[in-house]
Formats: structure tokens, sequence, C-alpha cells
């Protein structure tokens, strides 16, 4: 074979492999595909500090009204759920022993101020025959004597009849507070007993949510602080309220205090017994970078601090400069279950990636779909 035809055979094999490089380069670099992607421009917000809990609704005011005597319960006034002003009737109760006596402490009364009457007249005789020398003295001191101990009689008899009155009263059971009749624990003709209530009264105009806190907690609450309620009755509804008491002491045996919220109910939507979720506001930070929780990447890891193992979490985000994701590491000034309050690693006017992160790595393309604006 001749130098010429060796020659253009490799010039030929050169061509025709250059020419497959480039199609293989121009097919990879056509499948290199950039990833869509949300953002959002990070911007300077302020951010409310919460603390949630789990708690019971609790009446403001609950009453239970027992029987003082224990006989059968003749008739009742009221019902469940009806309400009662203070003073009105309950119940009565069947009093017949304390009729009897009263009627006889009546009689006794009356026998014994006649006696009185009686006794007065001679007293009144004898008073005047000693003043004219016409009465021994001892004669005088007995008749004083018997009628001063009449006297005596008859005011023990008054204050004996106007007890048995007083229990006689208490037959008539009258409600201590004005408020709703939560609970009938009788029946008519149930035989009441002086360790069970009648009724239990509760004044539901307003009503306290009870949780516990931790010790940890304790420190960031303080009466007045406001509070937002929510039931599971209505989903849709928040309720507004008060912080108005905190134990000043904590249980030993669960370390957490006990801790009240005041809620206005002029509708009486909220009822004794519900369970409540409770959210306090605690703070407010302002002019700080604010993103939402949702497009931070979150990991935890266990380091050693100062000599214990501790859990730490950790929060990173994409941004996009020049049509790339970067991911950066977060400082965390404050975190909810919505928003995250960022000390560093993010700046204002920054490109925040909040859909679509899952799917990046450092140094990736995207594409741009859509730009939102998020804020709390």
């Amino acid at each position: 074979m001749n130098r010429p035809l060796i020659l253009l055979i490799f010039v030929s094999l050169f061509l025709f492999l250059n020419a497959g490089c480039e199609r293989s380069n121009g097919k990879a670099e056509s499948n290199t595909e950039k990833i869509p992607v949300e953002i959002s421009r990070v911007s300077l917000g302020e951010l409310l500090q919460s603390l949630q809990y789990n708690g019971d609704i609790c009446a403001e005011y609950e009453v239970k009204v027992f029987s003082k005597i224990p006989d059968r319960i003749e008739k009742f006034y009221v019902e469940e759920g009806e309400f009662i002003k203070k003073g009105s009737p309950v119940a009565k109760v069947l009093a017949i022993t304390i009729e009897q006596a009263v009627r006889q402490a009546e009689a006794g009364l009356i026998a014994t101020r006649a006696q009185e009457a009686n006794l007065k007249l001679e007293y009144d005789r004898a008073n005047r025959l000693y003043k004219e020398n016409a009465m021994s003295q001892q004669q005088y001191e007995s008749i004083k004597t018997q009628y001063e101990s009449l006297q005596a009689q008859v005011q023990q008899a008054e204050a004996g009849l106007l007890s048995l009155r007083s229990q006689m009263s208490d037959a008539t059971i009258t409600a201590p507070i004005s408020g709703i009749i939560g609970k009938k624990y009788y029946e008519n003709g149930d035989m009441a007993q002086p360790v069970t209530p009648l009724v239990k009264i509760v004044k539901m105009d307003r009503v306290k949510v009870k949780f516990d806190v931790t010790e940890e907690d304790l420190g960031k609450l303080s009466v007045g602080q406001s509070a937002k309620i929510s039931v599971k009755a209505y989903p849709d509804k928040l309720f507004t309220g008060l912080v108005y008491k905190i134990s000043p002491i904590l249980d030993p045996t669960t370390r957490m205090a006990e801790v009240e919220v005041l809620v206005e109910n002029k509708e009486s939507l909220l009822k004794p017994g519900m369970y409540a979720k409770v959210e306090v506001t605690t703070g407010t930070i302002k002019d700080v970078v604010v993103i939402p929780r949702f497009c931070a990447i979150e990991n935890t890891s266990l380091r050693n601090i100062e000599g214990e193992d501790q859990v730490v979490r950790n929060y990173y985000v994409f941004v996009v400069d020049s049509n790339r994701a970067i991911q950066k590491k977060l400082d965390i000034l404050y975190a909810n279950h919505r928003w995250l309050a960022v000390k560093s690693g993010l700046k204002v006017g920054d490109q925040l990636v909040v859909a679509g992160q899952n799917n990046l790595r450092d140094g990736l393309g995207v594409a741009i779909s859509n730009v939102e604006e998020v804020q709390p």
C-alpha cells in the first residue's frame, strides 16, 4: 500500500471520530436539564414569639350546692342547662321532724310567755309592797328571782325557735351564685345526703383554660399576655384571652406549674370539659429576616456540647445566583411551626427557593418558573 493511500485512510478515520465526539458532546449537553423552582425575595419582617400548650376548659366559677338536711327531696325547681339567679330556689327537702320541732317550740314559747306575763303582775305587786315596807326583803327577792329566771327561759325559747326556723328555711335550698345548672345529682323522691351535692352551678360568661408549663417556659410567661384558643368543636374559629393566673409553685412530681387563661364566652360556645389548644404570645422579634419554615431542609445531628450529647437541629436553604442553586446553612434566632427568624445565612434581596428545593444540589442549574412574595 502506497504512502498517499495510508495518509488518506488516517485523515478519514480522524474526521469520522471527531464528528462522533461532537455528536456525543452535543447530546450530553442537550440532556442537561435545568430544575424548575419558585423563588421569593428575602426581606425584613417581624415575628410573634409564642408557646403552644394543650389544656382543659373550666367554668370561671363552679359551685356545688348541698342540702344541710338529710331527708327526702320533695321538689326540684330547676333542670340541667337552665339559668338560675342568685337566691332562687333550687330544690325543697322534706323536713317533717324539724316542722314538728318548730310547732312544739312555738307552743312552748307561748306557754312560757304566758307564765312570764302572770309572774310579771306578781313581781310588780311585790315591788310596790316592798317599797311600802309591806313585804319582807326575802319574799321580794324570791319573787324577783323567779321572774328573772322566767325571763331567761323566754329568751332561751325564742333563741331555740329562731334556730329551728333557720333549719326549717334550710329545707328550701337556694342558689349561692347566678349561673347555669351544669349537673343534677338527684331526682324528685331521692334521699338527699350531706356528702353529695344536689346540683352543680357553673358561671360561663367567661371560662378558664388550664394547662401545665415546664420550668423552662415558666420564665417566659407573665400575667396579662395574650393567648389564642382553638377547640375541635369550632375548627375555623379562634378565641382570644389573657393569662391571669400563674401558679407560684411547681408540682414536685411533674416539675410543672399550672397556668390559667381567662376567655370571654358570651355566646357560651366554650363548654367546661372541652379540650383546647392554647398559643400564648410571649414577645415580638422586629426587623429580622423571616422565611417560611417549609422552604428549609431540616436535619438533626448528635453533638457533644460541654461534655453532654445533645441533639442539634440544622436548617439549610437554597438561593438562586446566576441561574444556579447555592446551598446556605442558616443560624436560626427563633422558630415556630410556620416561620423561621434567621440570625445569619441569608441577606435581604436573596432569591430564596420556596418550591422545588428538595430536587436541588449545590451548583445545579435552575429555571425560575414563578416568583412569590411570602410574609408572615
